[in-house]
């Protein structure tokens, strides 16, 4: 009886020291402004940071859409993130910028009204979001002084179906990703 005591409050105690290990680890983020409001994503998602350009827009493409860019020899779609959640349009200006992403091994460009930083948190610093349905594209708030910076979830906002419909929409020129 004592030896299984033993072993069970050694397996607790090694069930603890994992969660206070997974709490330490640290990771970043690439934080954005869409009008007054900070969001990010994880930072090993973004590809590049590029300046506003003029994009090519496709007939029949979703609102939120504002067109194509290429990048390189690759057509990228460019999303409005504002549009996708509803927060208006986004009104390029010379701080806008384009975070392209890659999501699921494809590349898409997201519009941003401005860069803000990396920040850098331990996982124990990321707050679960109060069940919302609403926002099922939202996995977690990240407290930054006096705001909480909104953590998305890219594999939720650009999901397959979505990424397969856009290239399709754009023509498929490359097998780049596109959103709904």
């Amino acid at each position: 009886m004592a030896l299984e005591t033993l072993e069970k409050t050694a397996t607790e105690d090694s069930s603890i020291e994992n969660q206070v290990k997974q709490d330490d680890i640290t990771k970043q983020f690439f934080v954005f402004k869409l009008g007054e409001e900070e969001y990010c994503v994880d930072l090993p998602s973004v590809k590049e940071i590029k300046s506003w350009t003029n994009v090519t827009h496709l007939p029949n493409s979703p609102n939120y859409m504002k067109g194509v860019i290429n990048l390189r020899g690759m057509v990228i779609p460019i999303l409005d993130l504002k549009k996708k959640f509803g927060l208006g349009e986004t009104d390029p200006t010379r701080k806008s910028v384009v975070i392209i992403l890659n999501v699921n091994e494809r590349l898409i460009g997201a519009l941003a009204d401005e860069a803000s930083e990396i920040l850098t948190v331990k996982n124990s610093q990321i707050n679960p979001l109060p069940e919302l349905e609403t926002v099922n594209f939202v996995s977690g708030l990240i407290q930054k002084g006096e705001i909480m910076v909104i953590l998305l979830d890219i594999q939720k906002i650009f999901d397959l179906k979505t990424l397969d419909e856009a290239n399709e929409l754009a023509g498929n020129f490359n097998k780049t990703v596109t959103f709904n």
